[in-house]
């Protein structure tokens, strides 16, 4: 244990003026008899003011190094970061280069169309057009099947897969429930029935054709309908139905009943069917199916 601190220059002296010999040697005892037999410094100190002036020192040294903070930040001392906003990218549109060649003018389809006398060149003109996108991921331009110059002309809406396959319309499973309807009042298209479509090229995934590809392909069939000459048209399906009597009224509640076929000046007798794809979906209107049959038959 070490001693308190105690002069050792004059010790006899020092204590001799607060204390009588007797208790100095008194005091001496006891600090031998607790351990502390061990001088730290020649002249005594006072802990609690040595720890008090520590404690003096450390604030002052705080306080000059806020004021140096303060007066550093009026001349010219870093400034606190700002987060800067976020600028929203603008998307910069660059003029295209000019083309040193002019782009061809899209293909007029009236024009083609009516230039074509005979089935057999309008066929030929319908292979050679280019202003359907369509055509690009066709196999075939599905064109007609059955007996050209037939009282009966069947027009349908566009290809499937199937007659995307062989180049023929009316060949898949529609077309064979249509052959078999058909037959049912003695009509084939092997002996008294022409077919063709509106579309002569399958819209992929078999989705039915935009109003702008219906409108590139229609001078087509209508001149199709011009050169074939029949008596009746039968229009199959809502899409046929309305691009051919330019009509925005529904299959549903144009079937059942005659109307008129009066494009480019003529006047052909016209019956709207449902599709046959419609009947596959929904059986119970077969029976709508059969009562416009009969009605065709009528007419035969």
């Amino acid at each position: 244990m070490k001693t308190p601190p105690i002069s050792a220059s004059a010790p006899s002296q020092a204590l001799s003026q607060t204390l009588s010999q007797s208790e100095i040697i008194d005091l001496l005892r006891q600090h031998l008899e607790a351990g502390c037999n061990e001088a730290l410094a020649d002249s005594p100190q006072n802990q609690f003011e040595v720890s008090q002036a520590a404690s003096a020192k450390a604030g002052a040294k705080t306080k000059a190094a806020v004021g140096a903070g303060t007066a550093g930040a009026g001349a010219g001392a870093a400034k606190p970061i700002q987060a800067k906003p976020k600028k929203q990218k603008q998307e910069i549109v660059r003029p295209k280069p000019a083309s040193s060649t002019p782009e061809a003018p899209a293909p007029d389809a009236n024009l083609i169309a009516q230039s074509a006398t005979t089935l057999d060149a309008l066929q030929q003109a319908l292979r050679d057009y280019d202003g359907c996108a369509l055509k690009q991921s066709a196999k075939h331009t599905v064109f007609c099947d059955g007996t050209r110059g037939a009282k009966i002309m069947v027009v349908g809406e566009s290809p499937g897969a199937d007659e995307d396959r062989d180049g023929r319309p009316f060949i898949g499973v529609s077309g064979q429930l249509l052959d078999k309807m058909l037959a049912a009042i003695n009509l084939s298209r092997e002996e008294n029935v022409y077919l063709t479509n509106v579309v002569a090229w399958r819209p992929i995934g078999n989705r039915n054709p935009t109003a702008e590809e219906i409108e590139q392909c229609r001078p087509f069939v209508v001149r199709h309908i011009e050169l074939a000459k029949p008596d009746i048209l039968l229009l199959v399906g809502g899409v046929t139905t309305k691009t051919l009597l330019n009509t925005s009224t529904g299959i549903t509640r144009l079937r059942g009943q005659w109307t008129t076929y009066d494009e480019g000046g003529m006047n052909i007798r016209t019956l709207p069917l449902l599709h046959p794809a419609y009947l596959m979906r929904k059986p119970q209107a077969k029976k709508d199916m059969w009562a416009d049959l009969c009605l065709l038959r009528q007419e035969l």
